[in-house]
């Protein structure tokens, strides 16, 4: 019943969810707090200034990481904190407190995993143009390299964008997310060709210099279709829906996926998009495809598929969304429950791309408070996390690679556009004096870690 031999067991975070001190120790501004001072964006006008307090309570979150006994943290630089105005001048403090970080990680034995980009992105380097500025590829490869160079001595493993579909699709197109536009599709396709060469020039910088063997990787967002039955039929459908392009819309996994691992953009996407595209040089495409180590994946939830049948034999079954059946649970962020997403969302992802896939975000938003015990009983997360972790065994039985699993959230955080009205942490914080709790979740955690995954069959009935 175990899982592989060295699976991994991780937790997973974000700087700017996390971290508060925003304009602690020369920090400078990103556009989430700059986006974050509009009025009405977000759900309960909070900001991100002092979530969780990381910044200064780092050592005492990872003595809780070693009290679970997590493995490995996946955890996200903050870019204006180490460059405050996104390239040239070093912020020594906030280089520092990565430093220490990463020092009190190997001091209690857990693996660091570095995200180099999630999401806060320098207010100095948007107010030259962001992503669409033709150097914005450039300001990233060398702020990895600054990175590299102060960190790969102790870090080995490394992500470089973790999911490009949303902070373009959200952020840039539709406006719910920093820094709050509504581009042209031209301009999300640059947008989207900027940030695969910052991934590309980022792998080349790494392997060049980083002071140990690195082991590299991204995280883009899993976005699966689920058979609605396991016949051919619905498997070709669904497989068919995970790896397809909409029009005027990223949202997609291949647009990302193909041109990172394959080398290309995808002949559907290029059919679709047409004279929108950009123009570049075939050497770009070359630059963005550098070897990879693993493929990442955030996935949460996924679309139910079935295929459409015709009266003539002749045509080929399409695939059809299937509305999620009436009471189908669903966690606090509105998304179905379904716990199949990590098998066929690894599954497809391994087919396609030939590398480990790391599912490098899972988990579930619940509505928790401490009870009258002073304890926090998430007993949902726990069946949630269980249901899913169980279809990462089966992958991992049918001969698919998929090397370890990150739980989202470590801690409870400041989620985004929702502010702190949602709750995915296993350590639940008071915001008010910044209190940590362990949840029931983390001490079920600490179990399945401990057991490497053992007693995970026996809470599901077959």
């Amino acid at each position: 019943m175990k899982f592989p031999e060295g699976f991994i067991w991780g937790a997973a975070t974000a700087s700017c969810q996390i971290e508060g001190a925003a304009q602690a120790d020369g920090k400078g501004p990103s556009i989430w707090d700059s986006f974050c001072k509009k009025p009405g964006v977000i759900a309960d006008a909070s900001t991100p200034e002092h979530a969780g307090d990381h910044y200064n309570l780092f050592r005492d979150d990872v003595a809780l990481m070693k009290q679970i006994g997590i493995q490995a943290y996946r955890f996200s630089i903050s870019w204006p904190r180490v460059l405050p105005d996104g390239t040239g001048r070093v912020n020594e403090a906030g280089i520092s407190f990565y430093e220490n970080l990463v020092d009190s990680l190997l001091c209690h034995n857990i693996q660091p995993w570095v995200t180099l980009f999630h999401w806060d992105y320098p207010q100095a380097l948007y107010d030259r143009g962001g992503w669409l500025n033709e150097q914005s590829s450039d300001w990233f490869e060398s702020y990895v390299r600054l990175i590299v160079d102060r960190l790969s001595d102790r870090v080995t493993h490394w992500i470089t964008l973790n999911e490009p579909q949303v902070y373009i699709e959200y952020g840039h197109k539709t406006g719910i997310h920093a820094p709050g536009l509504n581009l042209a599709f031209t301009d999300i396709l640059k947008i989207c060709h900027n940030s695969l060469l910052a991934h590309g020039k980022a792998v080349k910088t790494i392997r060049e210099h980083a002071k140990k063997t690195p082991i590299i990787g991204v995280a883009p967002v899993g976005i699966i279709g689920v058979p609605l039955q396991e016949n051919p039929e619905n498997i070709d459908a669904a497989r068919s829906t995970t790896f397809g392009i909409k029009p005027d819309s990223c949202w997609n996994n291949i647009w990302f996926g193909d041109p990172m691992v394959l080398g290309h953009y995808p002949e559907d996407g290029l059919r679709l998009y047409g004279d929108l595209m950009p123009d570049f040089p075939a050497s770009d495409l070359e630059l963005i495809k550098q070897p990879l180590d693993f493929y990442g994946t955030n996935i949460y939830t996924a679309d139910l598929i079935k295929a459409e049948k015709h009266d003539s034999w002749a045509l080929p079954n399409p695939p059809q969304v299937v509305n999620p059946p009436a009471g189908m649970p669903r966690s606090a962020m509105d998304w179905p429950v379904v716990p199949e997403s990590l098998y066929w969302g690894t599954r497809f992802l391994y087919e396609r791309y030939k590398l480990p896939v790391v599912i490098t975000e899972n988990g579930m938003a619940s509505h928790d408070w401490p009870c009258l015990d002073g304890q926090v009983h998430d007993s949902y997360r726990i069946d949630y996390t269980t249901r899913y972790l169980n279809q990462i065994r089966r992958a991992c039985r049918e001969g698919i690679a998929c090397p370890g699993y990150f739980h989202w959230s470590l801690l409870d955080n400041f989620e985004w556009a929702f502010g702190y009205s949602r709750r995915f942490g296993l350590i639940y914080i008071d915001y008010q004096t910044q209190k940590r709790i362990l949840k029931d979740s983390a001490l079920w955690y600490a179990d399945v870690i401990k057991s490497n995954g053992a007693g995970l069959g026996l809470r599901e009935k077959a």
